[in-house]
């Protein structure tokens, strides 16, 4: 946010705590981003060994973060990559993991992760995308926001796209998974 707001670019940003944003963004963001969220320690290694794996055998790289993982980096490091920054990357994940509970995690996490055109944060999309509060989400609303997390610039909720529709198509079966087998519900 702020080397963007540093380039000229308007960035809205209001705040909301885990208790102003609907449950409904909450599911959809771990059905879309990370169904084991609750149960890992801020790594995913069966992810990170498929993601080497798909690599190696031509299929193209794919993401393998986990929520904390973003959580870390976009909260306290810069965008681009290296190693170094991956490092300090790992860092910050293992120290969100032992300071914060997953709810404070999820609740930055909402409040920091972009859904483009400089809003950042779950109220800021939920008020300029559907005009309502993050608090209002319905669960197809929910995951249309989930649906665009991975490249928020590039896929638009309004009007969402043959492509994000069927994501969020996706995303709402297994925010019905998820829930069912209560994988969403964290120690808090």
């Amino acid at each position: 946010m702020v080397s963007r707001a540093l380039s000229g670019e308007v960035i809205d940003h209001p705040w909301a705590s885990y208790r102003e944003i609907s449950g409904n963004l909450a599911l959809a963001v771990i059905a879309a981003e990370d169904t084991k969220f609750c149960r890992h320690w801020g790594f995913d290694l069966g992810e990170m060994r498929a993601a080497v794996a798909d690599a190696r055998a031509g299929k193209g790289m794919r993401g393998a973060s986990t929520i904390t993982q973003q959580t870390a980096k976009n909260a306290f490091l810069w965008q681009g990559g290296g190693l170094f920054r991956k490092g300090l990357e790992a860092y910050f994940t293992l120290a969100v993991e032992f300071v914060w509970p997953k709810r404070r995690t999820l609740e930055v996490y909402l409040n920091i992760a972009e859904w483009g055109d400089g809003l950042f944060g779950a109220e800021a999309a939920a008020r300029t995308r559907f005009g309502k509060s993050a608090a209002d989400l319905t669960v197809h609303e929910a995951a249309l926001l989930a649906a665009v997390l991975p490249s928020p610039n590039k896929w638009r909720v309004d009007p969402p796209g043959p492509y994000v529709r069927q994501r969020a198509a996706t995303i709402r079966k297994r925010m019905a998974t998820v829930k069912t087998a209560g994988a969403h519900r964290c120690a808090w």
